[in-house]
């Protein structure tokens, strides 16, 4: 007789800093690897993958679930943003994660909390000037959790490139012990990059959305090889614009370090965009 599976193993709930610690130094003392990805919640297959490579370099595997207010703008969606914790520590069993690292802003930023990372340079172009004050949010709560976690690894998708970068950056000008990893853009069958915002979608723009990856494609083919950026970008915002984003708030061509908008590609690079549907905003981007 066949014996129906067992039940996934519950999620070690932490939700503060001390217990935290303590069971990574747990853990290490055991001798075992410890991997952190940090997610704001309304998990879905694009987190699970993140957890998959995790788990692919370290015994143990630390998420963080925190909606961290201070990436979010004045204008943003941070009151709306999907929450759906029970749904979310059910998805981290089911692949495996052997703990969620689940703070309140208290924790996170507690009375007379005054203390802010920058990272210059890289958040001058692309979504930095868009979201003011947005990737200050980023580095700062990232930095955060880094050194409450103190991970031998962190991951991160790559859809979010620009944020990538910047966390590469904080970590290593700031000598935080922690090896930082893009893991690459999980996509719909159409190539929709999978994201929690897309369910903000309607099914007129759920239709048109992958239509956002397509014109990058397109872009990134016209460039390789040393082709002029500016005719290929120019044909690119034409298609979307054709196709119902409005606005496009950037589609460019930049240096996969620096970020450094590109004329022409020498090296490696990016094709990166961000675009409205409605009301919902869509960022992706592509290797050249």
């Amino acid at each position: 007789m066949t014996l129906p599976p067992s039940p996934p193993i519950p999620v070690l709930r932490l939700t503060d800093v001390a217990a935290l610690r303590a069971q990574v130094r747990a853990w290490r003392a055991g001798g075992e690897g410890v991997a952190l990805v940090p997610t704001m919640g309304a998990l879905h297959e694009g987190h699970l993958s993140l957890v998959r490579q995790a788990q692919a370099n370290c015994r143990r595997v630390v998420v963080s679930i925190f909606v961290n207010p201070t990436q979010f703008g004045p204008n943003e969606d941070f009151s709306r943003y999907p929450r759906v914790l029970d749904a979310d520590l059910a998805l981290l069993a089911a692949v495996g994660a052997d703990a969620a690292f689940l703070p309140d802003v208290a924790t996170m930023y507690p009375p007379g909390f005054s203390t802010t990372v920058t990272v210059a340079g890289l958040t001058e172009v692309l979504c930095g000037p868009l979201r003011p004050g947005h990737f200050a949010g980023v580095a700062t709560v990232v930095t955060k959790l880094l050194l409450q976690c103190l991970p031998d690894r962190a991951i991160f998708g790559e859809k979010d490139f620009q944020q990538l970068q910047v966390i590469r950056r904080a970590a290593r000008d700031l000598d935080i012990p922690v090896a930082i990893e893009g893991a690459p853009t999980l996509r719909e069958p159409d190539g929709l990059a999978l994201s929690s915002r897309n369910r903000y979608l309607s099914d007129e723009e759920r239709r048109t959305a992958p239509a956002l990856h397509a014109v990058l494609q397109r872009v990134a083919e016209a460039v390789r090889g040393g082709g002029a950026t500016a005719p290929a970008l120019a044909e690119g915002r034409g298609l979307l614009a054709a196709a119902g984003f409005a606005p496009v708030q950037y589609l460019s061509v930049n240096d996969a370090d620096t970020l450094a908008p590109l004329e022409r590609v020498e090296g490696p690079a990016r094709v990166l965009a961000a675009a409205c549907l409605g009301r919902t905003r869509l960022i992706d981007n592509v290797a050249v």
